[in-house]
């Protein structure tokens, strides 16, 4: 069997940027294109056992079947600050890559780079602690993955974005590019201004804009609508 296609880390400015529907709406679009999708969600935080997560809800908007969630952690915290609340132990990039990388190993057909994609999607912004000394670029870092940035639309949105692409960049992974994750119905000049100087500043494209409101949609209309949200390249920037 072919090795599985690195996967696609999902990382933020920030907290309520939009990272969840931003990966739905990713999968959704993989899915339309006729690709093997999962996701996986490697800490949850502010949940009991039982509700649903990040990755159920990505997965309940696009129709993945595929799903991860590696350890969940009951206060709505960061996942650091939340172990250590709780009185659990800390997460380690072992035993996260674990089981990742089996869920990974674990195709539903044949495995090609043009066949199939799984997105990671992380916690808070990009230097929000996973667990003591270890950030959601560590864990991109081991698994050889490209980096999406999702972003606000608004004022502020260009020097958060710019210092997280920056982080990125110097702890040597390749940012993929941006995707705006509420974009509002009727844009002020600020958003609209921000079109054009987020990739002027950060250096990498603005692959998508997901519409305010979009997690309200029914599956169907998430996934029928999709398309609408990216550009015609976008695949082509996360190979």
């Amino acid at each position: 069997m072919t090795a599985a296609p690195a996967p696609v880390v999902v990382t933020g400015t920030g907290t309520d940027v939009g990272k969840t529907i931003a990966t739905a709406a990713l999968a959704a679009l993989a899915r339309s294109a006729g690709l093997d999708t999962g996701i996986c969600k490697p800490i949850q935080t502010g949940l009991h056992p039982g509700e649903p997560g990040d990755a159920d809800e990505a997965a309940r908007l696009s129709g993945v079947r595929r799903v991860l969630e590696v350890r969940r952690l009951p206060d709505p915290l960061a996942p650091e600050t939340a172990a250590r609340v709780a009185g659990l132990p800390q997460s380690t990039l072992e035993e996260l890559l674990g089981p990742i990388r089996r869920w990974l190993g674990e195709p539903s057909g044949p495995v090609s780079a043009t066949s199939r994609l799984d997105l990671v999607e992380g916690a808070g912004g990009v230097l929000v602690r996973l667990g003591t000394d270890l950030t959601i670029l560590d864990l991109a870092l081991a698994l050889d993955a490209p980096v999406i940035v999702v972003t606000r639309a608004g004022l502020g949105t260009l020097s958060d974005t710019e210092l997280t692409v920056r982080a990125i960049e110097a702890a040597g992974l390749r940012c993929a590019g941006i995707v705006i994750g509420s974009w509002p119905n009727d844009p002020d000049l600020a958003e609209r201004s921000n079109l054009e100087d987020l990739p002027r500043l950060t250096g990498v494209p603005v692959l998508g804009r997901v519409p305010q409101g979009a997690g309200a949609l029914s599956p169907t209309e998430f996934t029928r609508d999709a398309a609408q949200w990216f550009h015609d390249d976008l695949f082509d920037a996360l190979r």
